[in-house]
Formats: structure tokens, C-alpha cells, sequence
């Protein structure tokens, strides 16, 4: 088991599983995966499709993005 000893360090590695989660979900997503920073849980990923046209509170927070792996062309 890890030791997170200090918040620096605790908040480095959920941006990490933020941005590994959102990299998972877009090789099976026509969508944008989006990390946004969330002052209550730290780091979130959302699936731009799911939300429609962001709102700018919502864009205005996104730290990192990840275009989704699938394209419709055949």
C-alpha cells in the first residue's frame, strides 16, 4: 500500500487517475474526455458528450483534454 504524505503529493496522483481515467474512456468515446478541477473532489473526468455545449464554468476549469478515440469514418 502507498503512502501519501503530503497534499502536494495526494493531488499530483489524482490529476494523474484523472488524466489515466479520461485517456481509458476516450478509446471508446466519439467525445472529448475532459479533466476538470473540482475544489471538492479534487480532479473529475468528464465525457463532452454528456453535457452537450459546456457551459464556460465548466470550461473555464478544464485542466487537460483527451480527443476520444473513435471516428464514424468507414
Amino acid at each position: 500500500m502507498q503512502m501519501i504524505s503530503t497534499s502536494a503529493a495526494a493531488d499530483n496522483a489524482a490529476f494523474f487517475a484523472a488524466i489515466a481515467n479520461a485517456e481509458r474512456r476516450a478509446l471508446h468515446s466519439y467525445f472529448d474526455q475532459h479533466v476538470v478541477a473540482d475544489d471538492e473532489a479534487g480532479y473529475i473526468t468528464i465525457d463532452e458528450g454528456d453535457y452537450g455545449a459546456l457551459p464556460m464554468t465548466i470550461i473555464d476549469r478544464i485542466v487537460h483534454s483527451v480527443p476520444g478515440g473513435l471516428l464514424d469514418e468507414y
